[in-house]
């Protein structure tokens, strides 16, 4: 059920994500003004994200690889759910979060924009790199 549920709530955090980091380039290209709309955007990826990464530990500890995984060792056909998404997922949304802290410290809509886009783009780069495409598809 716990992996149903990551399974389930990443479509909802890539489809988020996507969405605030097309919001800030847009926002960005168009010069417009920063406005409520787009802090929500911004705001709900952030606590999206978050969600996604507390559901991730849950899934990542109870899962029967990570207990087998304990015994045995990380094998090469583990190590990509074992060690490489864990810690680049961790790692987008440590983008994320940076990106949310920096745009409420700029003064200009331009910046604002500017720094949603670079950082939570970076963070979609990194979550793209790194989902398990074959499990995602089946």
């Amino acid at each position: 059920m716990m992996k149903t549920i990551h399974s389930y709530w990443a479509y909802l955090a890539l489809i988020i994500l996507v969405l605030a980091t097309v919001n800030a380039i847009m926002g960005y290209i168009s010069k417009r003004e920063f406005k409520d709309k787009d802090l929500r955007i911004s705001l709900f990826t952030l606590i999206v994200m978050h969600i996604q990464l507390l559901i991730g530990f849950g899934w990542y500890f109870m899962s029967p690889w990570y207990k087998s995984m304990k015994a045995d060792g990380i094998d090469a056909s583990n190590r990509l759910l074992a060690v490489e998404h864990p810690i680049l997922m961790i790692l987008a949304i440590v983008f994320v979060t940076v990106g949310w802290s920096k745009h409420k410290k700029q003064t200009t809509d331009e910046g604002k924009f500017k720094k949603i886009a670079i950082l939570y783009g970076i963070a979609l780069l990194l979550v793209l790199s790194r989902i398990p495409w074959s499990q995602w598809f089946n």
